[in-house]
């Protein structure tokens, strides 16, 4: 068997084990998920006409198009297409105890999340479903920090930024209330020099901090599709089951930016395989906002890319731009899994420690074990219902520097693409990851952590792993960047392949076509600090706002 099947295999095995006991937590607090009345402007793509005409055409309705449908829809038509359904409709992607089922209940065309196995054989996964991964994910919720800002290509208006960001967080971001894992890493990080203390913040801060989650109090999840509670309902469509093949494109004469090229709409399918043109009236854009995945797959699907390896494919050469699919990153995550000697509640990541080094320390309990091989378990009797406590202690590093690509697995839209991260190729990844694990023996050894070790005769105390451990010998360097390989998997925090200075200018267009702009995590050459989806959705928000005082130019 293969390393990545048995991996592979092995991620599933746990995660299904936890699986039943997840559901059983959760079958016990049912809950009604009504769809919001906002939503009277979200229909079938079956419901849409062959042809339509819109001011703006938004492909994606995840973390960013949301946010930017909203915020265009207050003076322009805009039509926003998700190839998913809805949210609303679905109790296990809206419960907090629902998150392990929406990632292991997966099929190939419509389940919310679309699972995937980069070329290293690490699983992973997508969103597909209004709302996109911000509807999938652990809904940890802060700010970038500030180098994203810096070093991000785009000439921030940073008075904008944070009237984006508030603008977000007053519909769907709430303060966790701590238990006793979450507290217990708290009190680890601090024990460990993690400072100072931050308490509860949204803002990227070096120390210890609470950040904020998108899900309430009640445990129900909110999203960046509950952004389109803000769009003006006479002006906005949103189409879901609607699957998006190509961008439309037409050679026109040199326009003021030099472009040959135009956007001129797009194609999509909807589930019973009719389809439909939506297309863009004058001065209007096409705007992709599929993700790191979806935008650039679209691209080099619609003929925009490296013009040889298009034309292995047989699919017309509309641009030649190199860099499509290219400077594709995920920040890797490594770290260890113990079953606690006691029964634990159900924790998603609530707090934070953020190291001068270069680590983020995250932790978990009771939802997935972030480490495989699996070692053991420990398994109530069968007539009782499967339950496996399981705490996690994680690292993800900053960056990171290490870089991949993204090339087409066919000429199916709905199809993956072929993603390879090339994970600690850079050896300043691999040291920032030797010395996050570092920090995770030290929070092991914290006197936080001895209520979570079994005692064993003659008084001693260990832990009790699920998955590879920590190696004994944690001061050899050799030693720890051989786990830090072995034990590698992801934080679906994958960015790039369409990036500013590569493929898009400094306003998002793309290169070389007129009308035609990417709004996503596609555009980004680094990380925006401890977790994605704050920035993204203020980035739909915040290109929304830019776009509108552009057309109030002319």
């Amino acid at each position: 068997m293969s390393k990545r099947m048995d991996r592979y295999l092995l991620y599933t095995v746990v995660l299904l084990l936890l699986l039943l006991g997840a559901a059983s937590l959760s079958n016990a607090r049912p809950r009604a998920n009504r769809p919001p009345n906002f939503m009277r402007f979200v229909t079938n793509a079956t419901d849409f006409a062959s042809e339509d005409y819109y001011d703006y055409i938004i492909v994606g309705g995840g973390t960013a198009g949301c946010p930017l449908a909203a915020t265009l829809s207050q003076s322009f038509r805009v039509l926003l297409l998700e190839r998913g359904g809805v949210p609303y409709n679905r109790p296990n992607v809206m419960s907090h105890d629902g998150f392990l089922t929406t990632l292991t209940d997966v099929n190939s065309f419509d389940s919310p999340a679309q699972s995937f196995v980069s070329e290293e054989g690490v699983p992973n996964a997508r969103g597909r479903v209004l709302g996109g991964s911000s509807a999938i994910n652990a809904g940890f919720y802060s700010r970038a920090d500030k180098q994203f800002f810096d070093n991000s290509g785009l000439d921030w208006d940073l008075t904008t930024v944070n009237q984006s960001y508030e603008w977000v967080e007053r519909a769907i971001v709430f303060r966790p209330q701590l238990r006793t894992w979450q507290s217990a890493i708290r009190d680890a990080l601090l024990e460990i020099g993690v400072h100072p203390f931050n308490g509860f913040t949204l803002e990227h801060k070096v120390g210890t901090k609470i950040g904020g989650s998108t899900f309430d109090r009640g445990g129900r999840r909110h999203s960046s599709a509950d952004l389109l509670r803000y769009a003006r309902n006479s002006n906005i469509r949103v189409a879901v089951y609607a699957t998006v093949e190509r961008v439309l494109l037409a050679s026109s004469s040199p326009s003021d930016s030099g472009c040959n090229v135009s956007a001129i709409g797009v194609v999509y399918r909807d589930q019973l395989g009719r389809y439909h043109h939506a297309m863009i009236r004058d001065r209007g854009e096409v705007i992709l906002s599929a993700g790191s995945l979806g935008t650039p797959q679209l691209m080099l699907l619609s003929g925009i890319g490296p013009r040889s390896y298009l034309s292995t494919w047989g699919i017309p050469v509309a641009l030649d731009l190199p860099n499509v699919g290219d400077f594709v990153y995920d920040n890797p995550r490594n770290g260890i899994s113990i079953v606690p000697p006691v029964p634990m509640e159900n924790s998603l990541i609530q707090v934070v420690g953020i190291t001068e080094e270069g680590a983020f320390l995250e932790a978990a309990s009771t939802v997935i074990p972030f480490a495989s091989p699996l070692r053991s378990v420990f398994i109530r009797a069968p007539a009782s219902p499967l339950y496996v406590p399981v705490t996690t202690i994680m690292e993800k590093i900053l960056g990171p520097v290490s870089v991949g690509s993204l090339r087409l697995a066919s000429t199916d839209v709905r199809i993956n693409p072929v993603v390879r991260f090339n994970y600690f190729s850079d050896p300043q990844d691999l040291e920032r990851c030797v010395n996050g694990t570092r920090k995770i023996g030290e929070i092991l050894r914290s006197r936080a952590m001895q209520d979570f070790m079994f005692r064993e005769w003659f008084g001693s105390r260990r832990f009790r792993f699920v998955g590879v451990p920590l190696p004994l010998d944690q001061s050899n360097d050799l030693v720890m960047a051989d786990f830090c390989r072995r034990t590698v998997s992801t934080i679906w925090h994958y960015h790039g392949g369409c990036v500013v200075g590569k493929v898009v200018n400094s306003d998002l267009k793309v290169n070389g076509v007129d009308s035609l702009r990417i709004v996503d995590g596609s555009t980004f050459s680094i990380s925006p600090g401890t977790n994605p989806q704050a920035t993204l959705m203020m980035l739909g928000r915040y290109m929304g706002l830019q776009m509108l005082r552009e057309r109030m130019r002319y």
